[in-house]
Order: C-alpha cells, then structure tokens, then sequence
C-alpha cells in the first residue's frame, strides 16, 4: 500500500471521528450538563468532547477525543425541572455555530481525501495501461 493511499485512509477515518463527535455535542445540547465542580449532576449528565487532530509519524494523521473545558454552564431556566434553587440549569458547553462549522471543515476534508484516493487510482490506472 502506498504512503499516499494510507496518508488519506488516515484522513478519512480522523475527520469521521471528527464529524461523530461533533455530531454527538450538538445532539446533546440541550442535554443537563456536568455541575459546576465537574461531577455528573445526575446520571446521564452529558460532558462534551472535542476531536483534535495530530501527525502520525508515518505522514499521516489521527484524532484524539478530549473533553471541552469548562464542560458545562449554568443556563438561568426557572422553569425547568433539572433547575436548581438559584434557578439555573448546568448544559454542556456547546456552541451550534462552532458544530455547524467544524462539521462543514470536516465534510471538505474527508471530500479532498477521497479526491487523493481517486486520483492515485487513476494514476495507477495510467501506469498499469502504459506498462501494457
């Protein structure tokens, strides 16, 4: 295999973890967060994560799931059931703007990824045909 086709292969599978865990947060937006001091408010409490992206040594690439900080605000919700006696509710600290934005890098990303595959195939199409 050559180092261009595992280089994007590589790309490939980081920007789908990228896109899971961004898909992920915004699912969970509007999920009960972490409490303030970082413990899960109430089972099921939601603590967002961010993929980062880091070189292989092999040219390629990976992404590592870490968690957001701070994991959670406190959104002023009188109303809600979850609120508290200051009448606040912890939500997972996502920004739908910042989802929608890193799912759009990562949907062009995967796309050039899949172009190199595409057009090493051809090339070595090409080779094959003029070795012929």
């Amino acid at each position: 295999m050559s180092s261009v086709f595992s280089t994007a292969v590589s790309g490939l599978s980081a920007q789908s973890q990228v896109l899971s865990v961004s898909a992920a947060n915004v699912v969970n937006f509007r999920s009960l967060g972490l409490s303030p001091d970082g413990t899960a408010s109430r089972p099921g409490a939601y603590e967002p994560q961010r993929a980062v992206l880091t070189s292989t040594a092999q040219g390629g690439v990976r992404a590592e799931t870490r968690a957001i900080d701070p994991p959670s605000y406190q959104s002023l919700e009188p109303n809600d059931p979850d609120a508290g006696v200051d009448g606040t509710v912890p939500r997972p600290n996502v920004s739908l703007e910042q989802e929608f934005a890193t799912q759009m890098i990562a949907l062009r990303a995967f796309q050039a990824n899949v172009r190199v595959i595409e057009t090493q195939d051809r090339m070595l199409g090409e080779l094959i045909n003029l070795k012929a």
